[in-house]
């Protein structure tokens, strides 16, 4: 079939699909940067999707049980902000309220990529309402999908009556050859699968090409056959233009209820343009107006109006998606309504979850730890904290990445139970060892309005960076309980003891990364964070017991709240102040006592979180670290990075500089020299 001859018919519904295609090659070419070829080869697929398929009202685009649409390949964000456009999406202000203006106007899409357009290069959640998630780096976007489609399920079981049905939407995305090529897409398909996730439904798009170009270079699989061994129930449209092909695949998907499904899409890269479809120069640069006056006659519209747009599409997309999304959304306000009155408790549960709020009472639970010199790990006493306020805000939900007997984040009171295929009940998720799927689908679970985590040794988050800080991009509070935290890990060696790992996260921008120097601390950094709703956290907790600081002798671990504060003082100006974070701050109390003992003023400053102390005011910082004392010295069981805005040029740092070694950890940390003794001579040096 010809690009002429598919376009001849001019009716309205090849009319959407073109004017789909003819806004994305304008916007890209005006912007003179951004990739035309897939959007114009999908644009059939998010017509058939959008306006055919999903229970969507563009009048509500948070309308809780909205069918979810997500466009995976980033990359071709113009065939999400043209269909938005089309479909009449209505904006949303930060309050959450509908705004009586577009979502994404056609003034956005003549600014594609420019800056303050909401048509960003790739699509940002937020930003303009009906983007459900941030795309851009490859198979991102599919593993957020399977989180939102194991929320569905998990608020089906939990929430919907025989009667009175709340939740029973579907997750669509669509995905490149890129995504499936990407290790975490494979990581969620193999999750999804497992848990026989039939409300989802991936839209692969086989165009053969790549950058490079043909994916025959480096790309060469069976996707479907891999699918079916994930589990998968796996279609074929041959054909991405037929649309009629495309409705009955997505029919086969609905009727499917054992298993996800991925349809098989074959499509032609920038189709329509005459010279450049089928081809890489079609993938990653504007196609030269030229090419697009071309197009354009073989779709039979006028070859040099630029963001044209026929007279019919818009209504025609209120006629479909508008009315059917409508008529969804104001009977499920019916059935809310009801439930309300039938299910109260219930009923107020989703209201607390669908306004980002707590429970009141939520931290009722929170234990307050007795002095203990033995002390405990911090992931016991997490443990303990994570399920206190669990219990009491019924839409927590998280797992490990099959280590929750280490990092002790299982749920352990009555009625968590366990999230499995076909019981999709429980409260405890079990990732595998999917580290990068974990980070994806929590982000998912997060973006559904659940409070979500997920947990590993500390040492993988080098696995689920790029999921940490696409949760960081979008503000999302999800929490990231990772342990086994320093070279206290002993024994395991350098391969699992974290000595980078504190820096690194630290510079994700947003990320509130808590370290706590004992139980208390890490009951008040728990409170602390479950308290911020728009960024994620991490917990560094360790595997080694530390003390249990007395707190009638130190002061009040709540200090935590403002991310450092004076753990103990002296009399008068301090001559040196020490400042730790997690298991040294007990090294650091030591070392002050052995200070004053001869005759040296000491502060010991705690500081679990560095992201929190630096947006305290002037003053606060000045009064935990005076200008005028300059004798500082940190100390951390990682690197020196990020301490020395703290520390300052003339301060000191006690930690690591290379590797670590493999003995018991009480014998790594005095080879390192991070004692007491070490402490002692960096405040005298």
């Amino acid at each position: 079939m010809t690009a002429k001859e598919s376009t001849t018919a001019n009716d309205i519904e090849t009319q959407a699909v073109d004017t789909i295609r003819a806004l994305s090659m304008d916007a890209v070419q005006t912007a003179n940067s951004g990739h035309p070829g897939t959007p114009m080869a999908l644009a059939p697929i998010a017509y058939q999707v959008f306006n055919k398929t999903m229970n969507y009202d563009p009048a509500r685009p948070h309308w809780p049980n909205r069918d979810r649409f997500i466009l995976s390949c980033g990359h071709a964000s113009m065939l999400l902000y043209s269909t938005l456009h089309l479909a009449g999406v209505k904006a949303v202000d930060k309050s959450g309220k509908v705004l009586d203006e577009l979502s994404i106007k056609l003034e956005d899409i003549k600014n594609f990529r420019q800056l303050g357009s909401v048509c960003a290069g790739h699509p940002e959640y937020s930003e303009a309402a009906g983007i459900e998630t941030t795309t851009g780096p490859l198979g991102a976007g599919v593993s957020n999908s399977v989180g939102m489609a194991m929320a569905e399920k998990w608020l089906k079981t939990n929430y919907n009556t025989d009667d009175e049905v709340l939740f029973n939407y579907n997750v669509y995305a669509i995905c490149s050859d890129g995504d499936l090529m990407e290790g975490v897409a494979c990581e969620a398909a193999s999750i999804a699968g497992h848990l026989q996730l039939d409300n989802l439904c991936w839209l692969y798009d086989d165009n053969h090409i790549t950058i490079e170009g043909d994916t025959e270079l480096a790309f060469s699989e069976d996707v479907g056959t891999r699918f079916k061994g994930l589990g998968w129930n796996v279609l074929h449209v041959d054909d991405a233009n037929d649309r009629n092909a495309l409705a009955a695949a997505i029919e086969k998907f609905k009727t499917c209820h054992d298993k996800p499904t991925l349809i098989i899409c074959r499509s032609i890269i920038g189709w329509g343009a005459p010279n450049k479809q089928n081809t890489h120069g079609a993938h990653g640069a504007p196609l030269g107006w030229d090419e697009i006056a071309l197009a354009k006659k073989n779709y039979n519209f006028p070859p040099d109006e630029k963001f044209y747009v026929p007279e019919g599409v818009v209504e025609h997309f209120a006629e479909n998606v508008g009315r059917r999304g409508r008529d969804a959304s104001k009977a499920w306000d019916e059935i809310w309504a009801k439930y309300q009155k039938s299910h109260p408790q219930k009923a107020a549960e989703l209201q607390l979850m669908f306004d980002g709020k707590l429970p009141e009472g939520w931290d009722k639970d929170v234990p307050t730890f007795e002095a203990s010199e033995k002390g405990d790990a911090t992931r016991n006493s997490g443990g303990k904290v994570l399920n206190a306020i669990a219990k009491n805000v019924p839409f927590m939900i998280g797992g490990s990445a099959d280590l929750a007997p280490s990092t002790k984040t299982e749920l352990t009171f009555e009625g968590a139970g366990s999230f499995l295929p076909r019981q999709y009940g429980g409260r405890n998720l079990h990732f595998g060892i999917r580290e990068h799927a974990m980070a994806g689908i929590i982000n998912g679970l997060s973006l559904s309005g659940l409070r979500s985590y997920g947990s590993t040794f500390f040492v993988f988050t080098d696995y689920m960076r790029g999921g940490m800080r696409l949760s960081s991009i979008m503000h999302q509070p999800v929490w990231y309980i990772v342990t086994h935290d320093s070279i206290g890990v002993g024994e395991d060696g350098p391969t699992h003891q974290p000595i980078e790992h504190l820096a690194a996260c630290r510079s994700i921008p947003g990320l509130y990364v808590f370290r706590p120097g004992d139980a208390n601390e890490v009951a008040e950094c728990y409170r602390t964070a479950m308290q911020i709703d728009d960024h994620p956290c991490v917990f560094t907790l360790s595997r080694q017991n530390m003390p249990t600081l007395d707190r009638t002798k130190f002061a009040p671990a709540s200090g935590c709240s403002r991310g450092a504060y004076i753990l103990s003082d002296c009399d008068g100006t301090p001559d040196v102040i020490l400042m730790a974070s997690g298991s040294e701050l007990s090294l650091c109390i030591e070392a002050a006592e052995k200070l004053t003992a001869e005759g040296k003023k000491a502060r010991v400053v705690s500081m679990p979180c560095m992201e929190l102390f630096a947006q305290q005011d002037p003053s606060y910082i000045d009064e935990v670290l005076p200008p005028a004392v300059t004798n500082r010295v940190g100390v951390e069981a990682g690197i020196r990075m990020c301490w020395d805005r703290w520390t300052g040029s003339a301060g000191k740092f006690v930690g690591m500089t290379r590797f670590g070694v493999s003995a018991p950890y009480d014998e790594v940390y005095k080879h390192f020299q991070i004692d007491a003794d070490g402490i002692v001579k960096a405040a005298k040096g």
